[in-house]
């Protein structure tokens, strides 16, 4: 996770992630023909490559995974109402190398780790930002790395050309998440969010709108309530591919920040504590799926690569 607030082009992030990634938030968004298609099966593995004892795990057989959907193309619902996306690929995978059945558990994401801590699920997956706090309250398992973008309305009525042209305006982001964080100035930007330096330049604050879920905030910019809605780049990328006569970036973007798997460490600070026997088991399985390029096939699939991070 990057300490200081670095921002490079959203026209150069836009290109990288349109390799990267919703559908209208008004109904469960499902995937495009050619991505719902190619979704990667699990891998047949006779061979467990490692295990988690049965009594750390909620249900005997099953991996219980707490996930926030909708968030395309990482987890969403398909026509069906299915689980589909990266990160449910992912978590799949990783059950059939431990030699258990996956289970996904719809979760909010401002309470998604008391869910995992508190015994809701096993772990976590779940476009999760690695972050101080978060390192304190679960071990995170790095697998994916995303910016963050503004989407505004498209030809950017409000004229919307930086960061600091949101003074005075409002922008919609989802309860919990890094997005907020950076407009308010809590958690990794305590003090130094958009909404201070707005302040500290003498400009009015940011009127920052929060959801329940990603998909709300959407909405917000879909009813022109908000001038703008921050998401993961994936995210905006994902809803622009699919709405681009509506929808456009604007401004600049965060650099790209790792997100992780969470997992329960058993302990009040886990950012000194080693990996639980969950925590092993999940980080073995990821790094044989990094090994045999299972991992890379399935970012592919999502046209996710460019997110890709080493083991």
């Amino acid at each position: 996770m990057k300490k200081s607030v670095i921002f490079v082009s959203c026209i150069v992030v836009l290109g990288l992630m349109l390799s990267g990634c919703a559908s209208a938030p008004t109904a469960a968004p499902s995937a495009p023909a050619a991505t719902a298609a190619a979704t990667v099966a699990p891998t047949a593995a006779p061979t467990p490559v490692a295990s988690i004892p049965a009594d750390k795990l909620n249900q005997k057989g099953r991996l219980l995974i707490c996930s926030d959907l909708p968030y395309p193309p990482q987890e969403f619902f398909d026509e069906n109402g299915n689980p589909v996306g990266m990160d449910i690929d992912l978590g799949k995978e990783i059950g059939t190398r431990l030699g258990l059945k996956v289970e996904f558990v719809n979760s909010m994401f401002d309470t998604i780790i008391a869910a995992v801590t508190s015994g809701k699920c096993d772990i976590l997956i779940s476009a999760m930002n690695i972050t101080t706090d978060r390192n304190k309250q679960i071990s995170m398992i790095p697998y994916f790395q995303a910016g963050q973008s503004f989407v505004a309305l498209k030809g950017n009525p409000e004229n919307i050309n930086g960061p600091m042209d949101l003074c005075g305006k409002s922008a919609a982001a989802e309860s919990g998440t890094t997005e907020v964080d950076y407009l308010q100035g809590t958690g990794d930007y305590k003090g130094n969010g958009l909404t201070q330096q707005c302040t500290k330049a003498g400009k009015k604050p940011i009127n920052v709108v929060i959801t329940q879920k990603d998909s709300d905030a959407f909405q917000q910019l879909q009813a022109s309530k908000v001038s703008v809605y921050s998401t993961d780049s994936p995210v905006a990328a994902y809803y622009i591919l699919q709405h681009g006569d509506q929808f456009q970036t604007v401004g600049q973007v965060l650099e790209p920040i790792k997100e992780g798997i969470g997992v329960p460490c058993g302990v009040s600070d886990c950012s000194t504590a080693p990996l639980s026997d969950v925590g092993k088991a999940v980080e073995t399985a990821l790094k044989s799926m990094m090994a045999d390029k299972t991992y890379e096939k399935i970012l592919a699939q999502w046209n996710l690569a460019n997110g890709a991070v080493k083991p």
